[in-house]
């Protein structure tokens, strides 16, 4: 038996690496020691975050593997991965906010009437954004299960790692490109619209790395990925559209469209 971190051999009985100290992981996997790690690791990052980010970008089949197989010492674990993620995206929008607040307007996104509306969406997102991405990524794992049920390599909380790792990074990378292209004068909607067919891409790249598909099946899967989107998209503004009703929302946005064209 040798240690998934320093590769020296190691007595079959001890929870302890001699050499590196690191701990010997022998289960699978599982919410129960993803959360114990957690608990005793949160944002231990030191020197290895830049390293991390790089390998993400080349070898993110690296990064994450290493996570799942035990190999834990080399690079920043997934939770304060994520959790660093949340804190940039945080100032990011306070810088957005704060500097830029005419190029975060994004009326030109609603319908005529429905700016208002458009309005409290954004800020309930700014608001929870912590909350709309720890409740998302669960959500991400599921599907990406459902799409690679033919694929038995990863169990439902391996796919939570990945999709961790995954949102993580495309979030750090949304949040440092969306701070410069403000500087350069473009719209936070603009740039929100643009960064959707590039987190399809970027996803199914990471996938394809992971379960090393051929261009075809990636490309398939992709699709698939689509319409279990689009699927759950008409639910949930359908969803919306019930609780607008009921709750008079729905008049009030067409009493202002009716206002907007009379005027």
């Amino acid at each position: 038996m040798q240690c998934k971190n320093c590769n020296k051999d190691l007595n079959p009985e001890i929870n302890f690496c001699g050499f590196c100290g690191a701990k010997v992981i022998r289960n699978r996997l599982t919410i129960k020691n993803l959360f114990e790690h957690f608990s005793k690791t949160f944002l231990n990052y030191d020197n290895k975050l830049l390293q991390t980010f790089i390998k993400l970008f080349t070898k993110p089949e690296v990064i994450i593997e290493s996570y799942i197989h035990g190999t834990r010492k080399k690079h920043v674990n997934v939770i304060s991965y994520f959790a660093i993620a949340l804190t940039l995206s945080g100032f990011q929008m306070f810088v957005s906010n704060k500097f830029f607040p005419e190029l975060m307007n994004v009326d030109f996104l609603a319908q005529k009437g429905a700016e208002d509306f458009q309005r409290n969406n954004m800020n309930f997102v700014q608001e929870y954004q912590s909350i709309v991405y720890m409740l998302i990524v669960p959500g991400y794992a599921l599907i990406s299960k459902i799409i690679f049920f033919d694929f038995k390599k990863y169990n439902y909380t391996e796919h939570l790692v990945a999709n961790m790792y995954i949102t993580a990074h495309l979030s750090i990378c949304s949040s440092i490109l969306v701070i410069l292209a403000l500087f350069f004068g473009v719209n936070f909607g603009i740039i929100g619209l643009l960064s959707i067919p590039v987190q399809i891409l970027c996803t199914a790249y990471y996938f394809k790395r992971l379960l090393n598909l051929d261009f075809k099946t990636i490309l398939l899967k992709t699709i698939f990925f689509l319409l279990i989107l689009t699927v759950l998209f008409i639910m949930f503004s359908l969803f919306i559209a019930i609780i607008m009703y009921y709750n008079g929302t729905l008049d009030q946005i067409k009493e202002a469209q009716k206002a907007a064209v009379i005027t």
